[in-house]
Protein backbone atom coordinates (compact mmCIF):
# COMPACT_ATOMS: atom_id res chain seq x y z
CA UNK A 1 0.00 0.00 0.00
CA UNK A 2 1.15 3.48 -1.16
CA UNK A 3 1.84 5.41 2.00
CA UNK A 4 0.13 8.70 1.92
CA UNK A 5 1.50 12.67 2.91
CA UNK A 6 -0.64 14.99 3.92
CA UNK A 7 0.61 18.45 2.81
CA UNK A 8 -1.16 20.71 5.37
CA UNK A 9 0.49 24.44 4.06
CA UNK A 10 2.73 26.23 1.55
CA UNK A 11 5.88 23.40 1.31
CA UNK A 12 8.57 24.25 -0.88
CA UNK A 13 8.24 22.33 -4.56
CA UNK A 14 11.82 20.58 -4.54
CA UNK A 15 10.17 19.08 -1.03
CA UNK A 16 7.51 18.39 -2.59
CA UNK A 17 9.27 16.81 -5.43
CA UNK A 18 11.76 14.33 -2.47
CA UNK A 19 8.36 12.70 -1.45
CA UNK A 20 6.27 12.41 -4.94
CA UNK A 21 8.44 10.10 -6.83
CA UNK A 22 8.09 7.47 -3.41
CA UNK A 23 4.68 8.35 -2.11
CA UNK A 24 1.10 9.73 -2.75
CA UNK A 25 1.22 13.41 -1.65
CA UNK A 26 -2.19 14.84 -0.83
CA UNK A 27 -3.33 18.72 0.25
CA UNK A 28 -5.16 20.00 2.84
CA UNK A 29 -5.82 23.57 4.39
CA UNK A 30 -4.72 22.74 7.99
CA UNK A 31 -6.82 26.04 9.20
CA UNK A 32 -9.84 24.05 8.05
CA UNK A 33 -10.57 21.86 11.15
CA UNK A 34 -12.49 19.58 9.44
CA UNK A 35 -10.73 19.06 6.33
CA UNK A 36 -7.92 18.40 8.47
CA UNK A 37 -9.43 16.22 10.46
CA UNK A 38 -11.29 14.03 7.67
CA UNK A 39 -7.40 14.07 5.55
CA UNK A 40 -5.29 12.93 8.74
CA UNK A 41 -7.62 9.43 8.85
CA UNK A 42 -5.64 8.38 5.62
CA UNK A 43 -2.52 10.38 5.73
CA UNK A 44 0.57 8.07 6.83
CA UNK A 45 2.70 11.65 7.89
CA UNK A 46 1.46 15.30 7.68
CA UNK A 47 3.70 17.98 7.20
CA UNK A 48 2.86 21.49 8.78
CA UNK A 49 4.66 24.59 9.16
CA UNK A 50 3.02 27.26 11.74
CA UNK A 51 -0.52 27.63 11.20
CA UNK A 52 -2.14 24.49 11.44
CA UNK A 53 -2.40 23.26 15.36
CA UNK A 54 -1.32 19.19 15.04
CA UNK A 55 -3.01 18.72 18.88
CA UNK A 56 -4.19 15.36 20.73
CA UNK A 57 -7.38 15.50 18.47
CA UNK A 58 -5.76 16.05 15.32
CA UNK A 59 -2.96 12.89 16.36
CA UNK A 60 -6.29 10.89 17.36
CA UNK A 61 -7.74 11.17 13.88
CA UNK A 62 -4.73 10.06 12.05
CA UNK A 63 -4.86 6.40 12.87
CA UNK A 64 -2.20 5.67 10.86
CA UNK A 65 -0.16 8.23 11.17
CA UNK A 66 3.62 7.76 11.68
CA UNK A 67 5.58 11.40 11.11
CA UNK A 68 4.31 14.61 12.09
CA UNK A 69 6.70 16.92 10.44
CA UNK A 70 7.26 20.58 11.04
CA UNK A 71 9.15 22.69 8.14
CA UNK A 72 10.52 24.85 10.13
CA UNK A 73 12.16 25.25 13.59
CA UNK A 74 10.02 25.19 16.58
CA UNK A 75 6.98 23.04 17.63
CA UNK A 76 4.99 25.16 19.58
CA UNK A 77 1.76 24.12 17.13
CA UNK A 78 2.43 19.96 17.87
CA UNK A 79 1.55 18.20 20.70
CA UNK A 80 4.81 16.06 21.08
CA UNK A 81 3.69 14.35 24.27
CA UNK A 82 0.44 13.05 22.30
CA UNK A 83 2.29 12.10 19.42
CA UNK A 84 5.29 10.31 21.76
CA UNK A 85 1.99 8.14 23.50
CA UNK A 86 0.89 6.99 20.12
CA UNK A 87 4.49 5.76 18.63
CA UNK A 88 4.03 9.08 16.34
CA UNK A 89 7.43 10.60 15.51
CA UNK A 90 7.60 13.94 15.26
CA UNK A 91 10.72 15.91 13.12
CA UNK A 92 11.29 19.53 12.81
CA UNK A 93 14.25 21.72 10.46
CA UNK A 94 16.11 23.29 13.77
CA UNK A 95 19.03 24.21 11.70
CA UNK A 96 17.04 25.43 8.36
CA UNK A 97 17.19 29.00 9.54
CA UNK A 98 20.08 29.19 11.29
CA UNK A 99 21.84 31.41 8.63
CA UNK A 100 18.74 33.65 8.04
CA UNK A 101 18.41 34.35 11.51
CA UNK A 102 21.68 35.62 12.10
CA UNK A 103 21.42 37.51 8.92
CA UNK A 104 18.63 39.13 9.91
CA UNK A 105 19.79 40.03 13.34
CA UNK A 106 23.01 41.82 11.78
CA UNK A 107 20.25 43.30 9.76
CA UNK A 108 18.48 44.91 12.12
CA UNK A 109 21.63 45.90 13.86
CA UNK A 110 23.05 47.68 11.32
CA UNK A 111 19.17 49.40 10.33
CA UNK A 112 18.54 50.80 14.01
CA UNK A 113 22.62 51.95 13.64
CA UNK A 114 22.09 54.11 10.98
CA UNK A 115 18.41 55.06 10.94
CA UNK A 116 17.36 53.05 7.31
CA UNK A 117 13.86 52.33 8.04
CA UNK A 118 13.14 55.88 8.81
CA UNK A 119 15.50 57.84 6.39
CA UNK A 120 13.68 55.55 4.02
CA UNK A 121 10.34 56.33 4.97
CA UNK A 122 11.46 60.61 5.38
CA UNK A 123 12.35 60.26 1.74
CA UNK A 124 9.65 58.75 0.66
CA UNK A 125 7.43 61.64 2.02
CA UNK A 126 9.25 64.15 -0.03
CA UNK A 127 11.96 64.75 2.97
CA UNK A 128 15.42 65.26 2.35
CA UNK A 129 16.43 65.75 6.54
CA UNK A 130 20.19 64.16 6.00
CA UNK A 131 21.34 65.46 9.13
CA UNK A 132 18.41 63.93 11.26
CA UNK A 133 19.27 60.77 10.31
CA UNK A 134 23.34 60.97 11.55
CA UNK A 135 23.96 57.06 13.02
CA UNK A 136 27.27 55.65 14.24
CA UNK A 137 29.65 53.13 13.01
CA UNK A 138 30.04 49.36 14.09
CA UNK A 139 33.84 49.19 13.83
CA UNK A 140 35.52 49.84 16.76
CA UNK A 141 32.40 48.90 18.95
CA UNK A 142 31.88 46.35 21.54
CA UNK A 143 28.81 43.71 20.45
CA UNK A 144 27.52 42.00 23.40
CA UNK A 145 26.07 38.41 22.03
CA UNK A 146 23.58 36.90 24.53
CA UNK A 147 23.90 33.02 24.26
CA UNK A 148 26.43 31.00 21.70
CA UNK A 149 24.25 28.61 20.24
CA UNK A 150 24.12 28.05 16.21
CA UNK A 151 22.99 31.38 15.68
CA UNK A 152 24.83 33.22 18.46
CA UNK A 153 27.86 31.89 17.11
CA UNK A 154 26.91 32.91 13.08
CA UNK A 155 26.44 36.40 14.40
CA UNK A 156 29.81 36.84 16.18
CA UNK A 157 31.43 35.17 13.27
CA UNK A 158 29.93 38.02 11.16
CA UNK A 159 30.28 40.48 13.25
CA UNK A 160 34.13 40.15 13.66
CA UNK A 161 34.52 41.17 10.28
CA UNK A 162 33.42 44.22 11.30
CA UNK A 163 35.84 45.25 13.20
CA UNK A 164 34.64 44.50 16.28
CA UNK A 165 35.59 43.79 19.79
CA UNK A 166 32.91 40.74 20.98
CA UNK A 167 31.83 39.55 24.42
CA UNK A 168 28.99 36.90 25.35
CA UNK A 169 27.22 35.47 28.13
CA UNK A 170 26.50 32.24 27.64
CA UNK A 171 26.66 30.06 30.45
CA UNK A 172 27.16 26.77 29.41
CA UNK A 173 29.86 27.84 26.84
CA UNK A 174 33.62 26.79 28.08
CA UNK A 175 35.79 29.62 27.99
CA UNK A 176 37.94 28.00 25.32
CA UNK A 177 35.03 27.58 22.75
CA UNK A 178 34.50 31.32 23.28
CA UNK A 179 38.06 32.18 22.40
CA UNK A 180 38.09 29.86 19.50
CA UNK A 181 35.35 32.00 18.15
CA UNK A 182 36.99 35.11 19.47
CA UNK A 183 35.04 35.89 21.89
CA UNK A 184 35.48 36.94 25.48
CA UNK A 185 32.77 35.31 27.99
CA UNK A 186 31.50 37.81 30.79
CA UNK A 187 28.70 37.85 32.92
CA UNK A 188 25.08 39.09 31.74
CA UNK A 189 25.56 42.26 34.22
CA UNK A 190 29.06 42.64 32.69
CA UNK A 191 27.64 42.45 29.31
CA UNK A 192 24.69 45.08 29.56
CA UNK A 193 27.27 47.34 31.36
CA UNK A 194 30.13 47.19 28.40
CA UNK A 195 28.38 46.69 25.03
CA UNK A 196 27.80 49.49 22.32
CA UNK A 197 25.23 46.69 20.62
CA UNK A 198 23.65 43.61 22.38
CA UNK A 199 22.09 41.01 20.18
CA UNK A 200 20.03 38.46 21.52
CA UNK A 201 20.42 34.51 20.50
CA UNK A 202 18.55 32.26 23.16
CA UNK A 203 15.62 30.27 23.57
CA UNK A 204 12.40 31.01 25.00
CA UNK A 205 12.86 28.82 28.27
CA UNK A 206 11.11 29.58 31.96
CA UNK A 207 15.00 31.04 32.71
CA UNK A 208 15.27 33.01 29.77
CA UNK A 209 11.80 34.85 29.48
CA UNK A 210 11.91 38.46 30.99
CA UNK A 211 16.01 37.93 30.60
CA UNK A 212 16.23 41.68 30.43
CA UNK A 213 13.65 43.35 31.99
CA UNK A 214 13.41 46.80 34.07
CA UNK A 215 16.39 46.02 36.35
CA UNK A 216 18.86 45.15 33.60
CA UNK A 217 18.03 48.04 31.61
CA UNK A 218 19.37 50.24 33.68
CA UNK A 219 22.64 48.66 33.28
CA UNK A 220 23.27 49.60 30.19
CA UNK A 221 25.12 52.68 28.61
CA UNK A 222 22.48 55.34 27.31
CA UNK A 223 24.24 54.74 24.15
CA UNK A 224 23.13 51.21 23.48
CA UNK A 225 21.29 49.52 20.60
CA UNK A 226 19.38 45.87 21.26
CA UNK A 227 18.44 44.10 18.84
CA UNK A 228 16.16 40.42 19.21
CA UNK A 229 15.46 38.25 16.96
CA UNK A 230 15.90 35.47 18.54
CA UNK A 231 12.45 34.83 20.31
CA UNK A 232 9.72 37.34 22.10
CA UNK A 233 9.52 37.74 25.73
CA UNK A 234 13.38 37.57 26.04
CA UNK A 235 13.01 41.40 26.72
CA UNK A 236 10.32 42.88 28.74
CA UNK A 237 8.80 45.24 26.01
CA UNK A 238 7.23 47.58 28.60
CA UNK A 239 10.21 48.32 30.22
CA UNK A 240 12.66 48.75 26.86
CA UNK A 241 9.56 51.12 25.68
CA UNK A 242 10.11 52.99 28.91
CA UNK A 243 13.92 53.36 28.58
CA UNK A 244 14.21 54.31 25.52
CA UNK A 245 11.41 56.88 25.96
CA UNK A 246 13.81 58.10 28.92
CA UNK A 247 16.58 58.06 26.99
CA UNK A 248 18.58 55.37 28.65
CA UNK A 249 18.66 52.90 25.39
CA UNK A 250 19.48 54.62 21.73
CA UNK A 251 17.17 51.99 19.71
CA UNK A 252 16.47 48.74 19.31
CA UNK A 253 15.69 46.19 16.17
CA UNK A 254 12.68 43.38 16.86
CA UNK A 255 12.16 40.74 14.74
CA UNK A 256 9.74 39.00 17.55
CA UNK A 257 7.79 39.50 20.19
CA UNK A 258 5.67 38.23 23.62
CA UNK A 259 2.73 37.73 21.52
CA UNK A 260 2.27 37.62 17.80
CA UNK A 261 0.89 38.27 15.65
CA UNK A 262 1.52 41.94 16.92
CA UNK A 263 0.12 44.92 15.46
CA UNK A 264 0.58 47.38 18.47
CA UNK A 265 3.36 48.09 20.63
CA UNK A 266 4.20 51.00 22.58
CA UNK A 267 7.57 49.99 20.70
CA UNK A 268 5.86 51.15 17.14
CA UNK A 269 6.25 54.44 18.52
CA UNK A 270 9.54 55.59 18.35
CA UNK A 271 11.58 56.16 14.80
CA UNK A 272 14.90 54.97 16.56
CA UNK A 273 12.69 51.14 16.81
CA UNK A 274 13.29 49.09 13.56
CA UNK A 275 10.48 46.46 14.21
CA UNK A 276 9.44 43.80 11.46
CA UNK A 277 7.36 41.22 12.03
CA UNK A 278 9.05 37.70 12.64
CA UNK A 279 11.04 37.71 9.32
CA UNK A 280 14.42 35.59 10.62
CA UNK A 281 13.07 32.31 8.88
CA UNK A 282 11.39 34.37 5.94
CA UNK A 283 13.84 33.49 2.72
CA UNK A 284 13.82 31.18 -0.13
CA UNK A 285 16.53 29.05 0.96
CA UNK A 286 15.67 29.06 4.77
CA UNK A 287 12.23 27.76 3.21
CA UNK A 288 14.10 25.50 1.02
CA UNK A 289 15.77 24.14 3.60
CA UNK A 290 13.43 23.45 5.67
CA UNK A 291 11.10 21.76 3.31
CA UNK A 292 14.07 19.51 2.05
CA UNK A 293 15.26 18.65 5.39
CA UNK A 294 11.34 17.69 6.72
CA UNK A 295 10.74 16.17 3.42
CA UNK A 296 13.68 13.48 3.63
CA UNK A 297 12.96 13.04 7.28
CA UNK A 298 9.72 11.83 6.55
CA UNK A 299 10.91 9.46 3.68
CA UNK A 300 13.29 7.88 5.99
CA UNK A 301 10.24 7.10 8.93
CA UNK A 302 8.50 5.87 5.84
CA UNK A 303 10.66 3.21 4.83
CA UNK A 304 11.57 2.22 7.96
CA UNK A 305 14.80 3.81 8.19
CA UNK A 306 15.83 5.65 11.67
CA UNK A 307 15.57 9.24 11.76
CA UNK A 308 18.45 10.43 13.89
CA UNK A 309 17.14 13.87 14.65
CA UNK A 310 13.95 13.57 15.90
CA UNK A 311 12.21 15.91 18.07
CA UNK A 312 10.59 12.81 20.03
CA UNK A 313 13.73 9.54 20.02
CA UNK A 314 15.36 9.37 22.94
CA UNK A 315 18.64 8.23 21.04
CA UNK A 316 18.64 10.97 19.02
CA UNK A 317 21.95 12.51 17.11
CA UNK A 318 24.23 11.27 14.47
CA UNK A 319 24.21 7.76 14.48
CA UNK A 320 27.78 6.44 13.61
CA UNK A 321 28.47 4.71 9.85
CA UNK A 322 29.48 1.65 11.58
CA UNK A 323 26.24 1.25 13.83
CA UNK A 324 23.76 2.02 11.68
CA UNK A 325 23.90 -1.80 9.70
CA UNK A 326 23.06 -2.80 13.81
CA UNK A 327 19.77 -0.89 14.02
CA UNK A 328 17.70 -4.22 12.09
CA UNK A 329 19.65 -6.40 13.39
CA UNK A 330 19.29 -4.92 17.05
CA UNK A 331 15.23 -4.74 16.41
CA UNK A 332 15.08 -8.39 15.10
CA UNK A 333 17.05 -9.82 18.22
CA UNK A 334 14.61 -7.77 20.49
CA UNK A 335 11.80 -9.71 18.12
CA UNK A 336 13.46 -13.33 18.53
CA UNK A 337 13.81 -12.65 22.34
CA UNK A 338 10.41 -12.07 23.31
CA UNK A 339 9.17 -15.32 20.74
CA UNK A 340 11.35 -17.43 22.44
CA UNK A 341 10.71 -16.21 25.86
CA UNK A 342 7.10 -16.01 25.34
CA UNK A 343 6.54 -13.09 27.06
CA UNK A 344 7.91 -9.76 28.12
CA UNK A 345 10.94 -10.16 30.77
CA UNK A 346 11.33 -8.48 33.75
CA UNK A 347 14.66 -7.13 32.91
CA UNK A 348 16.95 -6.96 29.61
CA UNK A 349 20.22 -6.12 28.52
CA UNK A 350 21.67 -5.46 25.04
CA UNK A 351 25.18 -5.83 24.89
CA UNK A 352 27.24 -5.18 21.83
CA UNK A 353 30.73 -6.24 21.72
CA UNK A 354 33.51 -5.66 18.78
CA UNK A 355 34.99 -2.08 18.10
CA UNK A 356 32.08 -0.65 16.89
CA UNK A 357 30.98 -0.29 20.77
CA UNK A 358 34.16 2.36 20.89
CA UNK A 359 30.97 4.57 18.99
CA UNK A 360 27.87 5.44 20.61
CA UNK A 361 25.49 2.57 20.49
CA UNK A 362 22.65 4.20 22.80
CA UNK A 363 20.72 3.50 19.72
CA UNK A 364 20.81 -0.38 19.88
CA UNK A 365 19.15 -0.38 23.02
CA UNK A 366 16.42 1.49 21.67
CA UNK A 367 16.20 -0.66 18.55
CA UNK A 368 16.15 -3.67 20.56
CA UNK A 369 13.40 -1.73 22.80
CA UNK A 370 11.13 -1.65 19.89
CA UNK A 371 11.77 -5.18 18.70
CA UNK A 372 11.28 -6.71 22.26
CA UNK A 373 7.36 -4.91 22.46
CA UNK A 374 6.22 -5.33 18.34
CA UNK A 375 4.38 -8.70 18.81
CA UNK A 376 2.92 -7.96 22.29
CA UNK A 377 1.03 -4.77 22.81
CA UNK A 378 -1.69 -3.65 20.20
CA UNK A 379 -0.53 -0.26 19.59
CA UNK A 380 2.00 0.65 16.84
CA UNK A 381 5.72 0.60 18.28
CA UNK A 382 8.46 2.95 17.36
CA UNK A 383 11.29 4.27 18.32
CA UNK A 384 9.43 6.87 19.71
CA UNK A 385 7.37 5.15 22.26
CA UNK A 386 9.32 2.34 22.64
CA UNK A 387 10.59 3.33 25.98
CA UNK A 388 7.52 4.44 27.35
CA UNK A 389 6.32 0.76 26.35
CA UNK A 390 8.80 -0.55 28.86
CA UNK A 391 8.79 1.66 31.43
CA UNK A 392 4.86 1.41 31.80
CA UNK A 393 5.70 -2.30 31.91
CA UNK A 394 8.10 -2.14 34.05
CA UNK A 395 11.14 -3.74 32.05
CA UNK A 396 14.13 -2.20 32.70
CA UNK A 397 16.35 -2.05 29.23
CA UNK A 398 20.24 -1.40 30.09
CA UNK A 399 23.04 -1.62 27.81
CA UNK A 400 26.82 -2.75 27.51
CA UNK A 401 29.26 -1.98 25.18
CA UNK A 402 32.57 -3.57 25.02
CA UNK A 403 35.23 -2.55 22.52
CA UNK A 404 37.04 -5.08 21.87
CA UNK A 405 40.28 -5.52 19.02
CA UNK A 406 39.89 -4.33 16.01
CA UNK A 407 39.71 -7.18 14.18
CA UNK A 408 37.30 -9.56 16.84
CA UNK A 409 33.75 -9.62 15.31
CA UNK A 410 30.57 -7.86 15.84
CA UNK A 411 28.41 -9.32 18.42
CA UNK A 412 24.73 -7.94 19.41
CA UNK A 413 22.77 -9.90 22.34
CA UNK A 414 19.67 -9.43 23.75
CA UNK A 415 19.43 -11.61 27.42
CA UNK A 416 17.04 -11.00 29.94
CA UNK A 417 15.56 -12.60 33.13
CA UNK A 418 11.88 -14.09 32.85
CA UNK A 419 9.31 -13.53 36.17
CA UNK A 420 9.34 -17.65 36.33
CA UNK A 421 12.91 -17.25 37.29
CA UNK A 422 14.34 -18.74 33.08
CA UNK A 423 17.36 -17.03 31.61
CA UNK A 424 16.83 -16.28 27.92
CA UNK A 425 19.78 -14.68 25.55
CA UNK A 426 19.79 -14.45 21.58
CA UNK A 427 22.89 -12.69 19.55
CA UNK A 428 23.59 -12.28 16.13
CA UNK A 429 26.07 -10.22 13.58
CA UNK A 430 26.57 -8.53 10.20
CA UNK A 431 28.54 -10.23 7.77
CA UNK A 432 29.93 -9.57 4.38
CA UNK A 433 26.64 -11.46 3.53
CA UNK A 434 24.10 -9.35 5.91
CA UNK A 435 22.24 -9.98 9.42
CA UNK A 436 22.86 -13.81 10.71
CA UNK A 437 21.65 -14.66 13.95
CA UNK A 438 23.86 -16.69 15.47
CA UNK A 439 22.74 -18.08 18.59
CA UNK A 440 19.29 -18.57 20.34
CA UNK A 441 19.34 -19.39 23.94
CA UNK A 442 23.11 -21.37 24.11
CA UNK A 443 22.22 -23.21 20.65
CA UNK A 444 24.68 -21.83 18.28
CA UNK A 445 22.82 -21.18 14.98
CA UNK A 446 24.30 -19.27 11.67
CA UNK A 447 20.50 -18.12 9.66
CA UNK A 448 19.34 -14.88 8.39
CA UNK A 449 17.09 -13.24 10.77
CA UNK A 450 14.36 -12.86 7.87
CA UNK A 451 10.87 -14.17 7.34
CA UNK A 452 8.87 -16.44 9.08
CA UNK A 453 10.84 -18.43 11.89
CA UNK A 454 9.98 -21.40 13.70
CA UNK A 455 11.53 -22.70 16.85
CA UNK A 456 10.87 -26.32 18.50
CA UNK A 457 12.78 -27.93 21.31
CA UNK A 458 12.56 -31.63 21.90
CA UNK A 459 14.56 -34.73 22.58
CA UNK A 460 17.04 -35.19 19.66
CA UNK A 461 15.71 -38.53 18.56
CA UNK A 462 15.70 -39.99 14.43
CA UNK A 463 12.78 -39.11 12.63
CA UNK A 464 12.06 -35.39 14.03
CA UNK A 465 13.58 -33.91 11.05
CA UNK A 466 11.16 -35.79 8.91
CA UNK A 467 8.24 -35.84 11.16
CA UNK A 468 7.70 -31.73 10.68
CA UNK A 469 8.93 -31.72 7.03
CA UNK A 470 5.62 -34.18 6.64
CA UNK A 471 3.08 -32.21 9.42
CA UNK A 472 3.87 -28.85 7.58
CA UNK A 473 3.86 -29.84 4.45
CA UNK A 474 0.28 -30.89 5.31
CA UNK A 475 -0.65 -28.02 6.73
CA UNK A 476 0.24 -26.23 3.16
CA UNK A 477 3.84 -24.51 5.08
CA UNK A 478 6.52 -24.46 2.38
CA UNK A 479 10.32 -24.52 4.47
CA UNK A 480 12.67 -22.43 2.90
CA UNK A 481 15.48 -23.40 5.43
CA UNK A 482 16.23 -25.43 7.86
CA UNK A 483 18.82 -25.95 10.86
CA UNK A 484 19.29 -28.19 13.97
CA UNK A 485 21.63 -27.28 16.76
CA UNK A 486 21.95 -29.58 19.77
CA UNK A 487 24.69 -29.50 22.73
CA UNK A 488 24.81 -33.38 22.56
CA UNK A 489 23.48 -36.49 20.93
CA UNK A 490 20.15 -37.59 22.85
CA UNK A 491 20.21 -34.53 24.33
CA UNK A 492 17.95 -31.57 24.25
CA UNK A 493 17.98 -30.11 20.20
CA UNK A 494 16.82 -26.53 18.80
CA UNK A 495 15.41 -26.38 15.42
CA UNK A 496 14.73 -23.79 13.83
CA UNK A 497 12.93 -23.32 10.42
CA UNK A 498 12.12 -20.00 7.86
CA UNK A 499 8.98 -21.13 6.25
CA UNK A 500 7.58 -18.44 3.62
CA UNK A 501 4.11 -17.23 5.45
CA UNK A 502 3.08 -17.04 8.81
CA UNK A 503 1.68 -19.46 10.82
CA UNK A 504 -1.40 -19.90 13.23
CA UNK A 505 -1.18 -20.84 16.57
CA UNK A 506 -3.13 -23.85 15.69
CA UNK A 507 -1.12 -25.06 13.20
CA UNK A 508 2.26 -24.27 15.42
CA UNK A 509 0.32 -26.27 17.81
CA UNK A 510 -0.30 -29.27 15.76
CA UNK A 511 3.13 -29.35 14.50
CA UNK A 512 4.99 -29.16 17.94
CA UNK A 513 2.66 -32.25 19.22
CA UNK A 514 3.47 -34.32 16.33
CA UNK A 515 7.11 -34.39 17.49
CA UNK A 516 6.36 -34.30 21.03
CA UNK A 517 8.16 -30.92 21.33
CA UNK A 518 8.64 -29.22 24.74
CA UNK A 519 8.40 -25.87 23.68
CA UNK A 520 7.42 -23.80 20.30
CA UNK A 521 7.36 -20.13 18.64
CA UNK A 522 7.42 -18.16 16.16
CA UNK A 523 8.11 -14.42 14.70
CA UNK A 524 7.78 -13.27 11.75
CA UNK A 525 10.77 -11.24 10.64
CA UNK A 526 9.49 -10.05 7.19
CA UNK A 527 10.35 -6.77 5.75
CA UNK A 528 7.35 -4.29 6.03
Amino acid sequence: MTHVVLIAEELAPSAIDVLASDFEVRQVDGTDRAALLAALAEADAVIVRSATQIDAEAIAAGTRLKVVARAGVGLDNVDVPAATAKGVLVVNAPTSNIVSAAEQAIALLLAVARHTATASASLRQGEWKRSRFTGVEIQGKTVGVVGLGRIGVLFAQRMAAFGTRLIAYDPYVQPARAAQLGVRLVGLEELLRESDFISIHLPRTPETLGLIGEKELRLVKPTVRIVNAARGGLVDEQALADAIAEGRVAGAGLDVYAKEPCTSSPLFNFDNVVAVPHLGASTVEAQDKAGLAVARSVKLALQGEFVPDAANVQAGGVVAEDVRPLLPLAEKLGMVFTAVAGGIAAAVEVEVRGPVAANDVSVLKLAATKGLFAAVVEEQVSYVNAPLLAAGRGVEVRLTAVAESEDAPVLVTVRGALPDGRSVGVSGTVTAHGLRLTEVDGYDLDLAPDGVLLFFRYLDRPGVIGAVGTILGQLDVNIAAMQVARRQAGGEALMTLTVDSPVTAEILTEAAAAIGATASSTVDLTER
